[in-house]
């Protein structure tokens, strides 16, 4: 037997759910994200920004919400525009690497992990007002030394920065 769902609080983004004894989080609508892993010239393309959950600034991929602003929106599209507002990168194609999810024990929230082919800066970046992003063009092969040195400096790390250490940490 199936247990029943039930919305305990629902806001605009998220709603908190109950399922037999199980408490967890989703978003609102039915609204996806897309994470886009962008590397130009051997260097990824990362973002820094204050997290209120946090407490502190997070060094992430670049990310969006899919459907925020327009209903049925393909992924392709939102990556595409969330990119070029967040890094000032635009790509020339993107790419969906696949849906995954961050947390699957406590949040049911699924992302299009895409990757942007054939970048092109056309602006600095820093997101859209009150975003307050900082954009980290970072070469590969000092990925660690940066990722070690915001961490001492007090960044959280989102987990989807694994992908590019994880290689190097099974070394």
């Amino acid at each position: 037997m199936t247990e029943t769902e039930e919305i305990v609080w629902q806001g605009r983004f998220i709603t908190a759910k109950t399922r037999g004894r199980w408490e967890y989080v989703s978003r609102s609508r039915g609204i996806s994200a897309a994470v886009i892993l962008a590397v130009h010239e051997g260097a990824v393309v990362l973002v820094e920004q204050y997290r209120v959950p946090l407490g502190r600034s997070c060094i992430e991929l670049p990310a969006g919400l899919i459907g925020d602003h327009e209903s049925g929106e393909a992924p392709e599209l939102a990556a595409a525009r969330e990119l070029e507002e967040e890094t000032g990168f635009r790509a020339g194609r993107m790419e969906n690497l696949g849906e995954f999810y961050s947390s699957p024990g406590m949040v049911s929230e699924a992302f299009h992990l895409m990757r942007a082919h054939d970048l092109v800066q056309v602006h600095a970046g820093g997101g859209v007002e009150g975003e307050n992003i900082t954009v980290h063009v970072v070469p590969l092969p000092e990925l660690e030394r940066f990722v070690a040195d915001k961490r001492a400096q007090g960044c959280g790390m989102d987990v989807k920065l694994l992908m590019l250490l994880g290689a190097r940490m099974l070394g």
